[in-house]
């Protein structure tokens, strides 16, 4: 941002405002792409009253409007925090208000308002002697907890950090039984790709939150699912969920789509196409669960291989798909590669598939990640859809050899590695020695 600055500040103030515990000292570094995902994110999860985490939702809409350029947005949603936060929990002043001035107090820095961010960093001074934190060298509880939530949006080793944050924060406060909650959420989505699923000491601190907090469905869901892994019978528990859900606000955090994962895990995908398209009976309108029904569709359609799934299916995620594209302009890359795959089942959709595969490929502006989705899931279509083998091997290699490797990047090279064991192809010897070649992984 070319902010204006104001020449008369001191470096006093400006060491001031970089110690502070806020947005703006917390996120160092993001890309448009991840910002464009959070505030989506931040729009699904819905602005119920009832939310615990309303304030620290403004927050972080403030700060993310604030990278993507709107400031007067920017300051709209930090004022919407303070007040939400004065109103929930029904005081004016209190420690959970520090993050939220810290940010006006950055905020007005930036836009060259010197004399107003004083103010709010006096206000954080005035908040720090009122409120101390329980000892010296931590946080007030407050601050961790309002930080983890911040930082769990910014990819997997943050989430691991933000749990360790919560943890901190509910060992001095133990009534936060939210934070808890936040906690065990952030560990299972950090581990959401793991083979071996969840360890018998997360799953014992996942029953724990949902006992302590019974009104967090999405724990519930997170719970159901994990046991429903691990072999449990919980179809009934699932149902009964499911209608718990339906009666909720609609919400990206209602402990829909995890209970959706159950039920593919179940093998009962139809269960869960009945519970998304009744959500959008009561919702019609609502994106977050045209998402959802888009998903489970994509599943049952790409269940089958080889085989084709009836068309009546391949129609409804046709269109669903296409609304969710429409719906979601910002971050819609990964509808778009499900919708060309999906077409490829279709009778009539086989060409379609392919040129839209050919305009992916074709783009200038995909990160790393990205390429590597892409790359894979053509791989996948080359091999199944067009039985070019060959060409299949090639766009494996392409998404195998992206230094940062993605959960798409390891599946490509897990392919790879298979087809070596088999050692049926001609291409063996160089698919060998490209696995032998390959750099050791920067995300690790």
């Amino acid at each position: 941002h070319a902010a204006p600055r104001s020449p008369a500040i001191s470096s006093r103030t400006l060491s001031k405002l970089e110690a502070l515990e806020c947005h703006f000292t917390w996120v160092k570094e993001t890309t448009r792409s991840q910002l464009l995902h959070i505030r989506v994110q931040l729009e699904d999860i819905g602005t119920d009253e009832g939310n615990f985490w309303l304030g620290s939702i403004y927050n972080l809409w403030g700060f993310v409007l604030y990278e993507l350029g709107s400031s007067k947005e920017a300051h709209q949603y930090f004022r919407k925090a303070t007040e939400t936060l004065q109103r929930l929990r029904k005081e004016d002043e209190g420690p959970w208000l520090m993050v939220n001035y810290g940010n006006l107090a950055w905020l007005h820095h930036h836009l060259g308002e010197e004399a107003k961010s004083q103010d709010y960093l006096s206000k954080v001074e005035a908040l720090k002697s009122k409120f101390p934190s329980p000892s010296q060298d931590e946080l007030h509880p407050e601050i961790y907890a309002e930080k983890a939530w911040t930082l769990m949006k910014f990819g997997k080793k943050n989430k691991l950090l933000a749990a360790d944050y919560f943890q901190r924060s509910f060992k001095m406060q133990p009534d936060m039984v939210q934070w808890q909650s936040s906690r065990v959420i952030a560990l299972a989505s950090a581990a959401k790709h793991c083979d071996t699923g969840l360890s018998d000491d997360l799953m014992q601190e996942i029953r724990t939150a949902r006992e302590q907090d019974p009104e967090n469905l999405y724990v519930a869901a997170v719970e159901l699912k994990e046991r429903g892994k691990k072999g449990e019978s919980v179809k009934n528990e699932a149902e009964t969920l499911g209608q718990k859900i339906l009666l909720q606000p609609v919400s990206s955090y209602s402990g829909l789509k995890p209970l959706l994962m159950l039920h593919r895990e179940l093998g009962s995908l139809d269960e869960a196409i009945v519970l998304t398209e009744e959500a959008l009976e009561r919702h019609p309108d609502e994106r977050y669960l045209k998402r959802c029904a888009s998903l489970c569709c994509k599943w049952k359609v790409l269940m089958f291989t080889t085989d084709r799934a009836d068309q009546r299916t391949i129609e409804r995620a046709i269109k669903l798909h296409e609304e969710v594209i429409d719906l979601y302009p910002d971050t819609s890359f990964v509808k778009r590669v499900d919708l060309a795959y999906v077409q490829a089942k279709s009778s009539h959709g086989r060409e379609i598939a392919y040129q839209m595969f050919q305009d992916l490929l074709a783009r200038r502006d995909l990160d790393s990640e990205d390429k590597q989705l892409l790359y894979y899931n053509y791989a996948r279509y080359l091999y199944f859809h067009r039985q070019d083998s060959n060409e299949s091997i090639r766009y494996h290699m392409k998404s195998a050899e992206i230094q940062e490797r993605s959960l798409y990047g390891k599946l490509s090279i897990k392919v790879l590695q298979k087809i070596c064991d088999r050692g049926r192809i001609r291409m063996c010897p160089e698919i060998r020695k490209f696995l032998e070649n390959l750099p050791e992984d920067d995300s690790e």
